[in-house]
């Protein structure tokens, strides 16, 4: 939770303002740089914009450029789960759902059951045992094949199931990019698509945590008042 509100003050911020010292390394400069890249093309009128100075911190004894990198990854990890989540609570606001049971007994989905959170309750703890521990294992996965982002690697590059033989078994579709269809495009093409995705994923956040905010304090999204239902769960507690 704490590092899901760290990715959205990242967000908020359009990125880190770089905090000058006579002992910055080059290699620290370039990836403020980058970031200040990024703040400009993600918002041109807010720009370059640090009030917490999260640009020259370092976590964990780790250096800055790994510190820089670290934040990236969490704000675009965080951006991209808040797009599915956003998107699935539309549909599953609206009763779309897999045509099949969800159990071998005949279960069927519980679009019935009332809003998101509340379908989330009503699957049962195995079901919900094995959505948990498939996103551990995507988690696993992105932190321990190829190149670590904080080691060198790029920051949001979801590795290939294909390239690893940590999968015991055949993968036919890799995570990112299933199809291919961003294999073969320039570096311009990927650097705006870095930056759609990044605007994306922060107006997502605002707005999955918007959706969740007004089922459970009616009032507290005006906008949104009268479209969402009441949720007197505990959307913090998902085996409550």
């Amino acid at each position: 939770m704490k590092l899901a509100l760290l990715s959205l003050l990242i967000g908020s911020a359009a990125a880190f303002a770089p905090a000058p010292s006579a002992r910055t390394t080059v290699a620290t400069n370039a990836a403020l740089d980058d970031l200040k890249s990024i703040a400009e093309k993600s918002n041109p009128v807010l720009k370059f914009y640090d009030p917490l100075e999260l640009s020259s911190t370092t976590i964990w004894g780790n250096s800055n450029d790994a510190t820089i990198a670290f934040l990236r990854q969490s704000e675009i990890k965080h951006g991209r789960v808040a797009m599915a989540a956003f998107v699935g609570y539309i549909v599953q606001s609206n009763g779309f759902h897999f045509p099949w049971p969800i159990s071998f007994d005949g279960t069927p989905f519980p679009s019935d059951a009332g809003s998101p959170p509340e379908q989330w309750d009503a699957l049962s703890p195995a079901a919900k045992w094995q959505i948990i521990l498939f996103i551990g294992f995507l988690e696993w996965f992105s932190e321990a094949a190829g190149t670590h982002y904080m080691r060198g690697g790029i920051p949001g590059k979801y590795p290939n199931f294909s390239d690893h033989s940590m999968v015991p078994h055949p993968v036919p579709l890799n995570l990112f990019d299933p199809f291919g269809f961003s294999k073969n495009k320039s570096a311009e093409a990927k650097s705006s698509g870095l930056i759609k995705e990044i605007n994306n994923g922060r107006l997502a956040m605002i707005g999955i945590l918007g959706f969740i905010s007004e089922q459970r304090v009616e009032g507290s999204v005006p906008l949104l008042k009268g479209l969402v239902a009441h949720y007197d769960g505990e959307t913090m507690a998902p085996f409550a």
